[in-house]
């Protein structure tokens, strides 16, 4: 998440409770799923009849509806330019996906995310208005790599580019040593956030609280000094 990331999201209605998702592809059903089953109300449309019937029969959302979004009147009937946040979830479908975040922000529509498969394309919805731009391929392809490559780390946030918090294992080399001892600002330029016990969190642990294998820990620094933890 970046600077930007961080104004969009503070600009959102915390009182929203509806939200428009155009494309029914993967993203855009897992995207009106998960808003559905937290308990909004969902209206979603597809340029595809079967992909809104199925939408619709397995109850993924409240409304669905089949339209052409690269159309404004359509997007218009179909009350679209009425909500505070539509979800362009058609990023496969590059020229589509350009004219559809265009057509719903030049209508006014105040938080629009949109999906992007592509640097280019994300640029391109970017330049024509799109006020936060997804990339979940090129997210999971580095979720995955890091996951492969540092095991030991169990989740990551990154703050910027170079700095972020992450929870993983407690290294071998850290069981049996009090928080003190261990001097993680000193030796690693970390500052450490919480430790697990017993399945929970302690929030700023004792500094003469002992570390144990297998549990958990969150920290926080740059990058750079998280890759010389002994993981």
């Amino acid at each position: 998440m970046n600077l930007s990331s961080l104004s969009f999201f503070r600009s959102l209605r915390k009182d929203n409770h509806q939200f428009a998702v155009i494309g029914l592809g993967r993203f855009g059903r897992s995207v009106c799923s998960t808003l559905h089953n937290f308990g909004y109300q969902v209206l979603a449309t597809d340029i595809d009849e079967k992909r809104v019937s199925e939408a619709l029969t397995e109850g993924i959302v409240g409304h669905a509806l089949q339209l052409d979004s690269t159309e404004p009147a359509a997007l218009k009937e179909a009350g679209i330019f009425e909500f505070d946040t539509v979800i362009i979830a058609i990023g496969n479908y590059v020229q589509e996906s350009i004219i559809t975040t265009l057509n719903v922000k030049e209508a006014g529509v105040p938080h629009v995310v949109a999906k992007a498969s592509s640097e280019v394309h994300r640029k391109l919805l970017r330049r024509v208005g799109a006020d936060h731009v997804v990339f979940p391929e090129y997210e999971a392809g580095c979720a995955l790599a890091r996951t492969l490559t540092k095991p030991a780390i169990l989740d990551r946030f990154d703050l910027d580019p170079d700095n972020s918090i992450v929870e993983l294992i407690v290294p071998d080399e850290f069981h049996g040593r009090t928080i003190t001892e261990l001097q993680l600002r000193n030796r690693y330029g970390l500052n450490l956030l919480a430790v697990s016990q017993d399945g929970k969190f302690q929030i700023n642990p004792d500094p003469t609280k002992r570390l144990e294998r297998g549990s958990a820990m969150v920290v926080i620094g740059c990058n750079k000094d998280i890759n010389r933890l002994p993981i």
